[in-house]
């Protein structure tokens, strides 16, 4: 499972990794920095590509903003008004080439439906996401990783029976469905322990209000834990029937030892590819969650924002989560390459 891994990492190097000798003097090897460079261009051609897509989705929305946005009593001097005033009557290429240029010089634009910046709407609400994705991933990836490993050392006894049937029963749940049966249990039917609503006043974010996050953060790891507990518990049942952990037993290694010291240190390249996906899957999953309690994040805004057809804060927040993926993607193939000495190997 760590070769497959590893495997997979070495592809996405390209010529600065699969094409590298090992055995090449220290010179004639790609510098490490190189290749990041490398993957920071391709991370840029493919936001690029990601604004293009974005931009033309958002033409494709049924409907007019200038009327959605003014209601269906507006006249059409009105709504004329309002595309001139917005930039919405010019060719689609005039707008996307503005809609860049400010991209490019820090300015995604006004909302159409609030006009406030889409800067402001994209910093307010981000911390509240920001707030999601870290508490989800803090309790997520170390849960994750502590049952896997659990289940792996009791491989096919009562115990990895009992974890796998609860994971292949929550991996098979969407994440509504999960936050629905969180709603019943802890905030409406059985237990009212905590807001079924998350409210949070304006001007405030969520690291403020613990009590509003619990149930999304709840629901953000039962829906991702079963991903990584069944990641790590294959690649700890292939290290653990590794040929040197068969050597560690015949040397009278203890079996905690073999675990803490071999085992979940050469489960690493897994974690942090599970862990990079972990936080991709996070931050395109708050959508759906934060829309189901009403959280004020840029999942919500989001879903609000294509409702009234706000194509800037559309556009703006999606190349935010793009952004983000680049970014998880690139730490992660960065990490696996410093913790793997055969990858290392490859760069000077």
């Amino acid at each position: 499972m760590t070769d497959v891994v590893t495997d997979s990492v070495e592809a996405v190097l390209g010529d600065a990794g699969a094409g590298a000798d090992l055995a090449a003097p220290i010179g004639k090897r790609p510098h490490l920095w190189a290749w990041v460079l490398r993957r920071i261009g391709l991370g840029v051609l493919t936001l690029f590509g990601v604004s293009i897509v974005v931009f033309a989705a958002t033409q494709a929305i049924p409907g007019n903003p200038a009327r959605e946005i003014l209601g269906r009593e507006a006249t059409p001097s009105a709504i004329q008004a309002f595309e001139q005033e917005h930039g919405l009557t010019g060719s689609l290429i005039s707008q996307y080439w503005h809609w860049l240029h400010g991209v490019l010089t820090g300015n995604f634009g006004v909302s159409l439906a609030s006009h406030q910046s889409v800067l402001s709407i994209i910093g307010s609400r981000g911390l509240n996401t920001l707030a999601l994705v870290v508490l989800s991933a803090a309790i997520a990836i170390p849960l994750g990783v502590l049952i896997g490993t659990l289940a792996a050392v009791a491989h096919d006894r009562p115990f990895d029976h009992a974890v796998q049937l609860v994971l292949v029963v929550l991996t098979s749940l969407p994440e509504f469905v999960i936050g629905l049966a969180m709603l019943i249990v802890f905030a409406t039917t059985v237990l009212t322990v905590f807001p079924a609503v998350a409210v949070i006043p304006s001007g405030q974010n969520a690291f403020g209000h613990p009590s509003a996050i619990v149930l999304p953060v709840l629901t953000l790891v039962l829906a991702v834990v079963p991903y990584l507990a069944r990641l790590q518990r294959g690649t700890m049942i292939d290290i653990l029937g590794s040929e040197f952990v068969t050597m560690a037993r015949l040397k009278g290694v203890r079996e905690r030892t073999i675990v803490r010291r071999h085992a979940l240190r050469n489960s690493l390249v897994a974690v942090i590819q599970g862990s990079s996906i972990t936080l991709i899957y996070l931050t395109g999953g708050v959508v759906s969650i934060e829309y189901l309690f009403a959280f004020p994040g840029l999942g919500s805004a989001l879903t609000s924002a294509v409702q009234s057809r706000d194509y800037p804060v559309i556009q703006g927040i999606v190349v935010v989560f793009a952004a983000a993926y680049v970014v998880f993607n690139l730490m992660a193939d960065l990490l696996t390459v410093c913790v793997t000495p055969r990858l290392r190997t490859r760069f000077r």
